[in-house]
């Protein structure tokens, strides 16, 4: 018989099982987490009379637009088996859209159809060129202005296309050194860069009839990025720039004398990503800048109570604004957090009132989530690096098991936010460890130079002392550590094993580069004015033959002894397959534990479900017999 004792502790154990379990984590499914979302691309009509977005159907997605106040609507494009790209209104009545032609050659038609699916035709016919919107407002009820290099494929010149019959009319010709172009408020064509693949110079006339002149000349180490001509002063830009600083800047320059005449928000320690200007109010809005989040710093009172207001209405989520109409009024907004995927709303300014539109993936149950914290350390030499540490659900941060999260580049970063693959890989009882290393982007220009040549030396440095720091903290099990990466995050995940072979217990790349010298070679056309750009960040193929070589994993095969998962886009035009096969032999040859899968598009495009879990799965059971059995 048990006395009171031993009952009262027989309870509390109990309780204490209880509670243990009611923690354990579910094990979500995968394609919960990489689901197809059944409506994407919302936009507004210029009036803001219809909502517009794509409506996945079964394996097609077509435009479907219904009325902003009744919620009555129809699809408006009838596709059977091709994607729809992008689209946007180009009045209140019409719309262009772009067809897939070629989805590994990046390739569509063009089409323009009416808000009731009726008068649809073709405007461009594909002809393996590119077409790229320069002003997506009609100008005359019936022009678009583009650039296209089907003149010459490495060169985008500029054209005025009629919608109303497809004609094509060139009013710009580019030289040859043109990157970019820019029309002011009114559609006209008065602003252009130009590169020499290592200095960028802006060009600048104060009407159509007049040449281009140059204005100022920076380095591609600088940012100077035009956002909008000043209403009042037609000769006045507004521009994110750090010339003459390492952070960027909002600037006003006057485009007659080349100078900055006023700085409109600048911190010597906050990088300015962002910039949004309001047609309707000839007015800068705010600068968006970032720390460990993205944050904004408001222009214009009226933006800030609009943002105020939102908070309220739909407190703890962050929330940006996707599309609104000419009047400023109805906005389209997407929430989300580092624990929820988000909705999309409707937002009436002069009610001050939401309406939901939909949730991103409606799978995700936020407290099933784990929370994405930012975390720094220091490099080797020095450098103060930053990240973020996403720990399973429910599990101490103690002697886990790692998967290292290199981001793709060059000059990108990671963002705090919902993101998928962390999240599922933390439900799997993975602690996930994402590094901004040397390199990355929204730290200043310093830090950007820092990482110029060093992939494959102080990059792949950055991460080590990454997983050094997790080591020393006890977070991570020094023998359960993973690197996975996609693009160049997949090269770093690679060269991980390569360089390092006693700190990883396995790589993961997707689609990753294996071979910096195809990489370099893959650079299309239209971007050789930027070329040398490339060849200054990553490395010259013709003056730094033995560093590129040296730190490209495809002839680096014989340091690698632990296993890897290699999966591969045949259509990916940064890898030559050939190679990646030989990759995978060498590896074989080797008695390596390789497992290769080949796929034919990209996963995280769209629709493509079926190669996604197939990858996804094939993720999971490789890191569970890898690092969980160790």
């Amino acid at each position: 018989m048990i006395g009171f004792k031993g009952y009262f502790f027989f309870v509390l154990v109990a309780l204490s099982v209880a509670c243990q379990q009611q923690k354990e984590t579910r094990i979500i499914p995968v394609d919960d987490f990489f689901k197809s979302q059944g409506k994407v691309a919302y936009r507004l009509s210029p009036d803001g009379k219809k909502l517009s977005y794509l409506r996945l159907q079964g394996a097609d997605r077509n435009i479907y637009i219904e009325d902003v106040e009744t919620g009555k609507g129809k699809t408006i494009t009838q596709l059977k088996g091709k994607n729809i790209g992008f689209y946007f209104w180009v009045s209140n009545n019409e719309l262009i859209y772009y067809k897939e032609v070629d989805a590994g050659a990046n390739q569509s038609d063009m089409y323009i159809v009416d808000k009731e699916g009726n008068n649809e035709r073709q405007l461009i016919s594909n002809e393996k060129s590119r077409l790229r919107i320069i002003e997506d407002q009609l100008i005359d009820d019936k022009y678009l202005l583009v650039s296209s290099n089907k003149r010459d494929s490495t060169v985008f010149d500029v054209y005025r296309l009629n919608v109303r019959d497809g004609n094509m009319e060139m009013v710009a010709r580019n030289p040859g050194n043109i990157i970019d172009w820019r029309t002011d408020a009114e559609g006209k064509l008065r602003l252009a860069m130009s590169s020499d693949g290592v200095n960028t110079t802006i060009l600048y006339r104060a009407n159509e009839n007049q040449p281009f002149k140059s204005v100022l000349t920076s380095n591609f180490k600088d940012t100077f990025w035009p956002v909008a001509f000043s209403h009042s002063e037609p000769n006045i830009i507004y521009a994110i720039s750090d010339i003459n600083r390492d952070k960027t800047a909002l600037v006003e320059v006057d485009c007659n004398t080349g100078k900055e005449v006023k700085t409109l928000f600048c911190n010597d320690t906050l990088n300015i990503t962002e910039a949004q200007y309001s047609r309707k109010k000839n007015k800068m809005s705010f600068v968006v800048y970032e720390t460990w989040k993205k944050e904004k710093y408001f222009l214009d009172d009226s933006v800030r109570r609009v943002y105020q207001n939102l908070d309220k209405l739909l407190p703890k989520t962050e929330t940006r604004i996707f599309d609104r109409d000419d009047a400023e009024n109805i906005f389209i907004l997407r929430t989300f957090t580092d624990r929820n995927p988000g909705s999309y709303y409707l937002y009436f300014a002069n009610t001050g009132k939401v309406r939901k539109l939909s949730d991103f993936n409606s799978s995700i149950q936020e407290d099933e989530m784990s929370e994405m914290k930012p975390i720094s350390f220091h490099s080797r030499d020095g450098l103060l690096i930053h990240g973020y540490l996403t720990t399973p659900l429910n599990k101490k941060a103690e002697n886990l098991p790692v998967v290292v999260l290199p981001h793709d580049g060059p000059v990108l970063r990671n963002l705090w936010g919902y993101n998928p693959e962390v999240q599922f890989l933390a439900n799997r009882g993975y602690a996930v460890f994402q590094v901004n290393y040397r390199g990355s982007s929204g730290y200043g220009k310093s830090f950007v130079a820092a990482g110029f040549k060093e992939w494959g030396g102080k990059i792949q440095d950055d991460i080590d002392d990454g997983v050094k720091w997790l080591i020393d903290h006890k977070i991570a099990d020094p023998k359960r550590v993973a690197l996975y990466g996609t693009g160049l995050g997949g090269y770093i995940a690679l060269n991980g094993l390569c360089l390092n072979k006693d700190t990883y217990a396995c790589a993961v790349s997707n689609s990753g580069v294996i071979n910096l010298f195809t990489y370099l070679k893959s650079i299309p056309p239209y971007r050789k004015p930027i070329l040398q750009m490339y060849y200054e960040i990553i490395g010259d193929p013709v003056t730094d033959i033995d560093k590129l070589r040296q730190v490209s994993p495809l002839f680096m095969s014989d340091k690698i002894n632990a296993p890897v998962l290699l999966a591969q886009d045949v259509k990916d035009p940064n890898n030559n397959s050939g190679e990646t096969m030989q990759f995978v032999k060498n590896l074989k040859k080797r008695n390596v534990n390789v497992t290769y899968i080949e796929n034919d598009g990209d996963i995280f495009v769209g629709k493509n479900e079926v190669i996604r879990h197939r990858f996804y799965t094939s993720l999971d059971e490789f890191l569970e017999f890898n690092l969980k059995r160790k």
